[in-house]
C-alpha cells in the first residue's frame, strides 16, 4: 500500500501527541472496545512517545516508559490501512534504537496481546509469561535485550 516508509520521531508537539491520541482511542477503544478508563491510564505524562507518518499522516504511535528494571513499550497502535505495511515494525525498531543510548542494560519488555506475538517475536521479543487477560483481551509479557 505504502510505496514510501514510514518517518519514525519521537512525539516533540502537542498537535503529535493529539495525533497519537487519535489513534490509540481509534484502534483500542473503537476496535478492541477497551475502556477509555483502561486506555487512558495517566501514565502519559511519565513516557516517551512515538509516532509515524507517511505523507504528514499519523498512521502508528507507541510510547515507552523507563522504570528501574526494564525500559517497558505500550501502547503500540497502527491504523487500520497501514497494518501489514511494515510501519509497526519501522516505529519498533526507530523507538528500541532511539531509547538503547538510555537503557543502560535494562531489557525492553512489553504485554503483548497474544494475537501479536508472531509479530513481537520477529523483532527479537521472547515471550517470558503465562497468559493473561488485561482489558478482556489474552496477553502475555515479553521481554527483549537491548541489541
Amino acid at each position: 500500500m505504502h510505496s514510501t516508509s514510514p518517518l519514525c520521531r519521537r512525539v516533540t508537539t502537542r498537535d503529535e501527541m493529539t495525533a497519537c491520541l487519535a489513534i490509540r482511542e481509534t484502534v483500542f477503544q473503537q476496535e478492541q472496545s477497551v475502556d477509555p478508563a483502561i486506555e487512558a491510564d495517566g501514565r502519559d505524562g511519565e513516557a516517551v512517545h512515538y509516532i509515524a507518518e507517511i505523507d504528514g499522516r499519523a498512521i502508528a504511535t507507541a510510547r515507552a516508559r523507563l522504570l528501574d528494571d526494564k525500559i517497558k513499550i505500550e501502547r503500540v497502535a497502527v491504523t487500520k490501512g497501514a497494518r501489514g505495511t511494515g510501519t509497526g515494525a519501522a516505529l519498533m525498531r526507530f523507538m528500541m534504537d532511539d531509547l538503547t543510548g538510555e537503557a543502560r542494560g535494562r531489557p525492553f519488555f512489553l504485554s503483548s496481546q497474544a494475537q501479536a506475538i508472531p509479530f513481537y517475536e520477529r523483532l527479537g521479543f521472547a515471550v517470558c509469561s503465562e497468559e493473561y487477560f488485561d482489558a478482556g483481551i489474552a496477553h502475555r509479557d515479553m521481554q527483549a535485550e537491548v541489541r
